[in-house]
């Protein structure tokens, strides 16, 4: 975070008095979010869970997206199903699923949690995208979809980002989705036996309408040549903002 923006998110005040803020916001419900390359559905393990297990089991390198969650991989498809039943029937994380409208299947999943609406305070995590899904435009629209609904429709004032400061692909993503880098919260938990020190970005209800406007940019389809390149990078685009 460069000190221009440190400041600017320092005094969020006016004549040196804090800004009255109307709270709560609205929970977020299992609604589908259509996008033009996904749609973003409720988690459901009747019609997802046999759909995305083996996009994440199998092999070594489909199992990888399992290394930094506190859970998984799952040794059969009945263990998984079972897991998906119930975090799909929790309010808090709210899972959804990612539907690739181009191969029409499921291909990841991503959650809102540690929802706090007296605060306006929303995260998004629990994201695992399969192989197939990572480093996509598809990808980049389903979180996308979630971050619009949350700050656009329920009006959040703070969306995060947290992952285990090891895992330096999680970062780079929040960076290159405009989320701004806080700190790390050292020795934070202990998943799988293994010490974890979190990462903590965030999003800010004043920066996400520039955000925004750099993920219309880049998802539109003038943006890509014939053979899918992209002309504009969207972390160039957010790291500008900074």
């Amino acid at each position: 975070m460069s000190a221009d923006l440190s400041h600017a998110r320092s005094n969020r005040s006016i004549n040196g008095n804090p800004v009255k803020i109307e709270l709560p916001r609205p929970r977020p419900e299992r609604i589908v979010h259509e996008g033009r390359l996904v749609t973003v559905e409720p988690l459901d393990p009747d019609r997802h869970a046999a759909e995305i297990y083996p996009l994440l089991h199998g092999d070594a390198e489909k199992e990888r997206v399992w290394d930094h969650l506190p859970y998984g991989p799952f040794p059969t498809f009945e263990a998984y199903r079972d897991w998906v039943a119930d975090v799909a029937s929790k309010d808090d994380p709210l899972f959804f699923a990612i539907r690739n409208k181009r191969t029409e299947r499921v291909e990841g999943v991503a959650s809102l949690m540690e929802i706090r609406p007296a605060a306006g305070v929303i995260e998004i995590g629990h994201i695992n995208l399969s192989t197939a899904l990572q480093n996509t435009m598809e990808a980049t629209e389903g979180l996308y979809l979630l971050m619009t609904y949350a700050m656009d429709q329920l009006r959040y004032r703070r969306f995060e980002w947290k992952c285990n400061a090891l895992n330096e692909n999680s970062r780079r993503a929040a960076a290159r989705l405009g989320f701004s880098f806080e700190g790390i919260f050292y020795q934070h938990s202990v998943p799988k036996g293994h010490n974890r020190d979190t990462a903590w970005f965030s999003t800010l209800d004043y920066e996400w309408p520039a955000i925004r406007r750099n993920f219309e940019r880049w998802l539109s389809p003038d943006n890509f040549d014939a053979d899918g390149r992209q002309r504009m990078s969207l972390g160039e685009m957010n790291r500008s903002l900074q």
